[in-house]
């Protein structure tokens, strides 16, 4: 059976993912291929087009779509809680006991008419919608490997109207424990004070976490922002997820949080610089977040999980790796699996799951994320020959070692190989690469490269071969989703990828999941002695992660970047006067 998920609902991060026979053949978020972060109120187009041509197929063969949004009856709990919740914008909640499904009739247009553009004939492809929560919760389950009953946990912003998801899979099957319902939302509170924090919700809330360690929890309590009620929690919508007329407005902007929250905390922080007050803010939510997950994680799944010692984990609270690092330290959690794109982009890999499994096709553990497109020599030349600047290049006969030579000179790299990641991590596909010994490289690349702020930390690419020495565990680590306590015999020989809490978003490398960049790893540890890369995205501070050898060179021109390693050939940039 060919399935086609497709995401985009949400007005943000839309992809699309494909399943043949049960395995996953390519997904790809719409952004890289369009170069809009987010590409916000956009359909996948690209995307699908994409799938499917890695599959060497079109729309006509593909049997079903799947949307991670589906209708929500007006016998659920979620539509009355909302219209109760809202009381204070009466429009809202009217419309969600009267009309509470338009944003999914809408979201079906769409999806008919995208599917119409690429190929898919309706009269016999089916058309499936997955309630997001579940998409999300699949996402993690079923690529998950883990064969026994396995707890699963969902915790987002908003689908249709669910934040927060408790259940368990078994047998193939997700069964509902308990949800949350909007305002109610923890990833919400994080994003609202993400916005108060000077960052944009959605891409502000890594900063945020990055902050975080700079500042001190205890100096401010937040707990004010969500309160208890029964077995769950509540948000005080006086300060935060609010809308109509109690957001707070700047510039003619609304934001999600009040004026009662400005007059509590003081003005919205500005620029670039973590500093005080803001920094204990961020410790403080961060703290909040944390707390309150584990707290619900253990009302509702604890049980649980001390019979089975397994969690799926999806949604985008799920790439909150602080938190993450606190689950896997639980006394009754053996292996904690997080989908490497387990925000909103990933739902279409979760709605097509949901459907794949569903129909009774056994899906196989997710221990790769390249399921995007590669570019081969023919793409490469041609672009290196177009290229808009003067550059020179050469094709390398040792790529692996002359790549670490270059890095072991203290010199970043951007790093162009194989097919592009799925989801926002950059694992060894599209990244920036430097020597993590090498004194100030992380500040260079901060600055004059990705052009971000000068306080962001920066992840270790690590060999198999050491992983454990330096983390101090054997858990799995592949896709940059968990932060753990580096060693201490370690924290001085890859001082630029240590953060200021002494811990590090790790990726595991094994040679079956990327041979020439475990090369690359192994070939520097024998330049420095340490099977230890820095990595980071191949993009600018705003901008999606590269996609094709165009974006690349782009991405190498508008930066300080000298040296470009796209596939076999190592470009850099021509002397004056050549």
């Amino acid at each position: 059976m060919i399935i086609l998920g497709l995401s985009g609902a949400l007005n943000h991060d839309p992809s699309a993912a494909l399943l043949v026979d049960g395995e996953v053949v390519a997904a790809a978020e719409e952004e890289r291929f369009i170069r809009e972060k987010h590409a916000k109120n956009r359909m996948p187009l690209e995307a699908a087009r994409y799938c499917l041509a890695e599959a060497g197929i079109s729309g006509r063969d593909v049997d079903v779509v799947a949307f991670p949004f589906a209708p929500i009856s007006l016998s659920s709990p979620a539509r009355w809680h909302y219209a109760k919740r809202y009381w204070y914008a009466p429009d809202r909640s009217l419309d969600a006991l009267f009309n509470g499904n338009r944003r999914y009739r809408r979201n079906r247009a769409r999806v008919l008419e995208a599917g119409t553009a690429f190929g898919i004939d309706w009269d016999r492809t089916e058309f499936v919608p997955v309630e997001h929560h579940l998409a999300h919760a699949s996402s993690a389950y079923h690529l998950s490997g883990f064969r026994e009953k396995t707890a699963i946990l969902g915790v987002d912003g908003k689908g249709e109207y669910a934040t927060t998801f408790f259940g368990y899979g078994e047998n193939g099957v997700i069964h509902k424990i308990r949800e949350f319902y909007d305002p109610d939302s923890l990833s919400g509170v994080y994003g609202a004070i993400t916005e108060f924090l000077g960052f944009e919700m959605l891409d502000g809330e890594y900063k945020v976490m990055g902050m975080a360690p700079y500042g001190d929890a205890t100096r401010y309590d937040l707990s004010p922002l969500i309160r208890r009620r029964g077995h769950g929690f509540e948000v005080d919508t006086s300060l935060v997820n609010t809308v109509g007329l109690r957001r707070y407005k700047e510039n003619g902007v609304g934001y999600y949080f009040s004026d009662k929250l400005i007059e509590w905390l003081g003005p919205r922080r500005k620029g670039d610089v973590a500093d005080e007050p803001y920094i204990h803010y961020a410790a403080a939510m961060q703290q909040l977040f944390e707390d309150w997950c584990l707290d619900l994680l253990d009302t509702y799944l604890g049980d649980l999980l001390k019979e089975t010692g397994k969690l799926a984990f999806a949604g985008g609270g799920a790439l909150n790796v602080k938190l993450n690092q606190r689950i896997v330290a639980l006394d009754h959690v053996d292996e904690l699996f997080v989908q490497p794109a387990a925000g909103d982009s990933g739902t279409a890999l979760g709605a097509a799951t949901f459907v794949a499994a569903g129909r009774g096709e056994r899906l196989s553990r997710m221990n790769h994320a390249y399921l995007g497109p590669a570019y081969g020599e023919t793409a490469c030349l041609a672009a290196l020959n177009a290229a808009a600047e003067p550059i020179d290049f050469r094709k390398l006969d040792d790529v692996s070692g002359q790549t670490a030579d270059i890095l072991a000179a203290g010199n970043p790299v951007a790093w162009f190989q194989g097919r592009m990641e799925f989801g926002p991590r950059a694992l060894g596909g599209r990244s920036i690469l430097g020597c993590p010994s090498a004194p100030g490289i992380a500040d260079r690349i901060n600055e004059q490269i990705k052009f971000r702020e000068r306080w962001r930390p920066f992840c270790p690419s690590v060999l198999d071969t050491v992983a454990a020495d330096i983390i101090q565990t054997d858990h799995p680590a592949p896709f940059m989703t968990i932060t753990f306590d580096v060693n201490e015999a370690w924290k001085t020989r890859i001082p630029e990828v240590v953060h200021e809490d002494g811990t590090a978003r790790v990726q595991i490398v094994s040679r079956d999941q990327n041979a020439r960049y475990y090369d690359l790893i192994a070939a520097l540890e024998q330049r420095t002695g340490n099977a230890v890369v820095l990595n980071t995205s191949l993009n600018r501070r705003g901008e999606p992660m590269v996609c094709s050898p165009e974006d690349a060179l782009n991405m190498f021109f508008g930066s300080d970047l000298e040296y470009l390693v796209m596939e076999d050939y190592l470009v850099t940039k021509a002397a004056a006067g050549d």
